[in-house]
């Protein structure tokens, strides 16, 4: 399958080296002129994936209409945009989106939002604990590979997979995309409570309230429990809970020394997703009678709508109930 990736930050760009590692030409979607000019030039982007030698058979592009060709488009960008992204793109191509959030407004997840924006494109997502920086290196990865159309699935998961990046199926795709959205927002969260030297028994309880958070949201919504136990709900979230090599996890880090909201996220050229996603999941969580104290406290730092103190000692003064 001819492949395509949309969006060239670290993750779509390290995705179409994954893709470009055996040879076939990868045409990769970038919105800077001066990253597809690096990767053309160069093949580097040092912009967001510096000191990673790319593919020479990745070819950067600016335009939609150099993806007419391709019978398989990654979607990379932020969850946010992705709804005017996809609109863009070339109808009828199966769609693997590999963005994780919740889009505002609307409170859609990423294949919902897809599905309006390109009725035509069958569509799959990739989701998993998974760095960039590690995949473009070909370092050990699993992945969650999720498609109502097992046979596109098998499909897909073929042209994907490498010795080192081993994608799982599932047909729930619903549970993969909750996974990814919510830990996003634990993850930060888990920063909070290192950059404020709270310890490694709070994130350890943090992860796990979190998942019982993730889960009850989940189900809610009409995803499966083992999927939210595999790698695209707990495998995702331990490791974006435990590395400041996640945005979501520096950003609460960040939050947690002391700094403001407003003023970590201005100086950001990446996307925390999980900042974005925070507001939209405690909305959609209360509208469903959903708990999630956890996510509530990261609005209220997000929002600077109370001290970092008042937030902890709001959620250890807690009603004491059955796990």
């Amino acid at each position: 399958m001819r492949a395509g990736v949309i969006g060239a930050g670290a993750w779509g760009t390290a995705l179409a080296q994954l893709l470009a590692s055996d040879g076939q030409q990868v045409t990769l979607w970038a919105l800077e002129t001066d990253v597809v000019d690096a990767i053309n030039a160069s093949h580097q982007n040092p912009l967001y994936l510096a000191n990673i030698p790319l593919s020479p058979s990745i070819r950067a592009t600016g335009s939609m209409s150099d993806l007419s060709a391709c019978e398989m488009l990654l979607v990379v960008s932020p969850a946010q945009h992705l709804r005017a992204v996809v609109a863009q793109a070339p109808a009828g191509v199966p769609l693997v989106l590999c963005s994780k959030g919740i889009e505002a407004g609307s409170s859609l997840l990423m294949s919902e939002v897809a599905a309006q924006a390109q009725p035509d494109s069958p569509i799959a997502v990739l989701s998993g604990p998974t760095f960039a920086h590690e995949v473009a290196k070909g370092l050990p990865t699993a992945v969650t590979l999720a498609c109502e159309d097992k046979a596109l699935g098998q499909r897909l998961a073929a042209r994907i997979a490498r010795p080192s990046f081993r994608p799982y199926l599932s047909d729930d795709v619903i549970g993969a995309e909750i996974g990814g959205a919510v830990k996003n927002v634990l993850a930060i969260a888990c920063g909070v409570a290192e950059g404020a030297g709270l310890g490694l028994n709070a994130r350890a309880a943090l992860i796990s309230r979190g998942f019982a958070e993730m889960t009850r949201f989940g189900l809610a919504r009409g995803a499966r429990a083992e999927t939210l136990g595999g790698l695209s709900g707990l495998g995702d979230l331990v490791l974006t809970c435990s590395s400041t090599n996640s945005r979501n996890f520096s950003l609460g880090k960040g939050l947690g020394e002391g700094a403001h909201a407003a003023e970590l996220l201005s100086n950001r050229r990446t996307v925390a997703e999980g900042a974005h996603t925070a507001p939209v999941l405690r909305d959609a969580a209360r509208a469903a009678g959903v708990e999630m104290p956890v996510v509530e406290a990261v609005c209220a730092l997000l929002a600077d709508a109370a001290p970092l103190a008042d937030v902890i000692d709001a959620l250890l003064a807690r009603p004491l109930r059955p796990e």
